[in-house]
């Protein structure tokens, strides 16, 4: 029997990995396997983890969770092989990945009769000003979609998602818009009941140049980091910034980490686990347009947050 696929697109911070996180923890005995861009995103309840190995974590409610490693037509032929067969098949594309890529390698006629592509939802951050609706890379990813979920409406202002409902309508997206508070989509829009599944080939328009539009920077300190400190710096930063995530070690909570997050001109700080030796007490990642943010400028800037002594 075909294994559907879904395909979660949407931008940087856009709020994709809590969409497939609240997808894999309310599976509802349904034998989900999720393909991601990076496995450490996911953070499932530690009471659904049961194992890994292969680069697979296994779900105690049968779910399970790889990185896409090299070809994904390979990392989804492994998939089909095991035993037993997951009854869906997630993929969650990069912030920064054209989907209709993704479409026209899913549409390969072995793959298309073993996983067909079900449903293409895309993730949209409801306080995204709608001019950013322009930018060739989001109109792509709303032009593929079968639905469109906004996100972090808890974030936004009251008008927020009228306002952009308005704008994904302005661009005659075809696509069913709904609310997906914290991650939460009804199943019934994702997976259907149908089991004679006839795959449908899609059109996923003009195959684009390939287009290096950003750079990841990195930034470690063996020190911990000074709450305040770090808030100064990330005003500075946020203007260039497309996204970063990371964790540290703060002065203020000695002997455990800190989980960073940076997304929509917003950074949320979370608590997280107790650090491991030998590694450092920051590690931060930030993503940036080409050109925009000199590892120069963000290691000055960042070196200001390590406390003193």
């Amino acid at each position: 029997m075909p294994v559907p696929i879904l395909l979660v697109t949407g931008f940087l911070g856009a709020g994709k990995t809590t969409v497939v996180n609240h997808l894999l923890a309310h599976a509802e005995g349904r034998r989900i396997a999720a393909v991601v861009n990076d496995f450490g995103a996911i953070n499932i309840d530690a009471e659904l983890i049961a194992g890994a190995s292969d680069g697979v974590v296994s779900l105690s409610n049968g779910c399970i969770c790889c990185s896409l490693e090299g070809d994904l037509l390979r990392t989804l032929s492994t998939l089909l092989r095991r035993d037993p067969k997951p009854e869906y098949i997630v993929i969650e594309t990069s912030g920064v990945a054209d989907p209709a890529d993704i479409v026209r390698n899913l549409m390969d006629p072995v793959i298309l009769r073993e996983a067909p592509l079900e449903t293409v939802l895309c993730v949209i951050d409801a306080a995204t000003p709608p001019p950013s609706l322009d930018d060739a890379l989001m109109r792509s990813q709303l032009r593929v979609a079968d639905i469109v979920a906004l996100s972090k409406l808890d974030l936004a202002d009251e008008g927020a998602g009228a306002r952009m409902r308005d704008s994904i309508r302005a661009l005659r997206v075809p696509a069913v818009v709904i609310d997906a508070k914290h991650g939460a989509i009804p199943s019934a829009l994702l997976f259907t009941a149908n089991v004679d599944r006839v795959p449908l080939p899609r059109e996923p328009g003009p195959k684009r140049p390939a287009e290096e539009r950003f750079e990841t920077l990195s930034w470690t300190s063996e020190r911990p980091i000074s709450l305040p400190r770090l808030q100064q710096a990330i005003g500075r930063l946020a203007p260039k910034l497309a996204r970063a995530k990371g964790l540290f070690e703060a002065v203020e909570q000695p002997g455990r980490l800190t989980v960073f997050q940076f997304a929509g001109g917003r950074a949320t700080l979370a608590p997280g686990e107790a650090p491991a030796a030998g590694v450092p007490r920051a590690r931060i990642v930030f993503i940036a347009e080409l050109g925009v943010l000199s590892k120069a400028e963000l290691d000055a800037i960042m070196a200001a947050c390590v406390a003193d002594g």
